[in-house]
């Protein structure tokens, strides 16, 4: 029977394309027809659907912005306080002055600091940046960094460009296709696929982008070689932290990884779930965005601001990334166990804070999709990702875990007898782009 939460989903696909405004918050990425969809208030890692359920949030959190816990008493406690001041004004808030030191002063080799509030944006942001700084049009990418027309446009000559780095099957529909050929992928930890791309481009190199790490550690010397690369071809090297950043340590990750960019753009970790981007840069490549229009009017407001500030205080003062390191460890070593105690195969993967797996099997899709729905019986929203936040305990660890097991041991069963399939309650999951109806 559905809920109050399938149903007004169903509404919403008729009033917005698409269904939801980010794409991995669709139900039918997690559990079609039977995911609540929407919440009516969240705290720590309790949410409550539409219909009064309660459920633990041991998934992405907020799509990994709730590093702390849903509404953390003292970011918002700031932000109350940021509200009744007036969160916008003719004058500039002071607080920004404040976060760019705040930031400049965690990352040593750098000088300046622009902002705007979502990880997309900061990206296309950076990638201006660079191609002013450089004069020059051609970016060398690999993962995944956002939906603008830039990054995109990799899959105008091979709608399957972008398959490895983001999902199968986007389209680059709407994107100008004098941009073909603009933005040329490479693998993570294949710095020879970098290497063609520099010989290929000759001198037109404006930016090298890419996560410092990615679901596996970097090989020796292959962040280090991305570094003289860029530092032969004049390229700018930008970090796209919006994921990574402050999970591990107060920053950005590369600061464990012993290899600075030009320029490493935050987001999703760095203001607690309120709107807030920080691009931070070298000012020889900063200062170039003075040369380019680059201007909004709610890159402005307070409240992105001083959520952010009051994140990066707690996460320093409570040193939050042991934490979600000791939560994350715990999380990936409980999967294994509670594999290997009821035969499932899979594979785990990622850094601690930022955990995955996968089940190994010729459906995978069916066996996610059972897990889900599983989980969600059980009282948790779940899936194949676990981001940590400071409001997870080890008694949420040891409950989730022990769901885990029994569900393994149902899948394992399942998957013996061939009636996996038939204990879906609703279609299977998507695991690529599609246009919805």
């Amino acid at each position: 029977m559905s809920g109050k939460g399938q149903n007004l989903y169903r509404q919403a696909k008729k009033l917005i394309p698409g269904g939801t405004q980010l794409l991995s918050k669709r139900p039918e990425f997690l559990l079609p027809e039977l995911w609540p969809s929407y919440y009516s208030h969240a705290k720590g890692i309790e949410v409550h659907d539409l219909d009064g359920n309660t459920y633990l949030d041991m998934s992405h959190n907020g799509v990994g912005t709730c590093i702390l816990g849903a509404a953390d008493p003292d970011v918002n406690k700031a932000v109350h306080e940021a509200i009744d001041n007036g969160t916008m004004s003719t004058l500039n808030c002071p607080e920004e002055v404040e976060l760019a030191e705040l930031l400049v002063e965690l990352h040593p080799w750098s000088d300046m600091v622009r902002f705007a509030r979502c990880g997309g944006e900061a990206m296309a942001i950076a990638t201006r940046i660079a191609r002013a700084s450089t004069g020059k049009d051609i970016i060398a990418f690999c993962g995944y960094h956002g939906w603008h027309d830039w990054y995109i446009s990799a899959n105008l000559a091979d709608e399957s460009t972008l398959d490895g780095h983001l999902l199968p099957g986007l389209s680059p529909a709407g994107v100008p296709r004098a941009l073909k050929g603009t933005a040329l992928p490479f693998k993570y930890n294949k710095l020879e696929e970098l290497e063609k791309i520099v010989r290929e481009q000759d001198g037109k190199l404006a930016a090298i982008i890419m996560e410092p790490i990615r679901s596996s550690e970097p090989e020796p010397g292959f962040l280090e070689g991305v570094r003289k690369i860029a530092d032969k071809t004049g390229a700018v090297l930008i970090f796209d932290e919006v994921t990574s950043g402050f999970r591990v340590c107060a920053g950005g990750i590369h600061l464990q990884l012993g290899v600075n960019p030009d320029i490493v753009v935050f987001a999703k970790s760095i203001s607690n779930g309120y709107p807030m981007a920080a691009i931070v840069g070298t000012e020889k490549v900063m200062n170039a965005a003075q040369d380019s229009f680059i201007s909004s009017t709610y890159w402005t407001e307070r409240v992105g601001t001083v959520a952010a500030l009051a994140t990066i205080k707690k996460f320093r003062d409570q040193k939050v990334n042991e934490h979600l390191i000791h939560i994350g460890t715990r999380i990936q070593e409980g999967w294994k166990k509670a594999a290997e105690a009821t035969g499932l195969a899979i594979h785990v993967d990622g850094i601690p804070p930022l955990s995955h797996f996968t089940v190994k099997t010729d459906d995978p899709p069916a066996a996610h999709t059972f897990f889900v729905q599983s989980m969600l019986e059980r009282g948790y929203l779940s899936g194949m990702v676990f981001y940590g936040t400071f409001a997870h305990t080890d008694k949420h660890v040891d409950d989730y875990l022990a769901a885990v097991t029994e569900v393994f041991a149902d899948l394992t069963k399942a998957l013996e007898d061939g009636t996996l399939t038939a204990k879906l309650k609703g279609p299977t999951i998507h695991t690529g782009f599609h246009r919805l109806s």
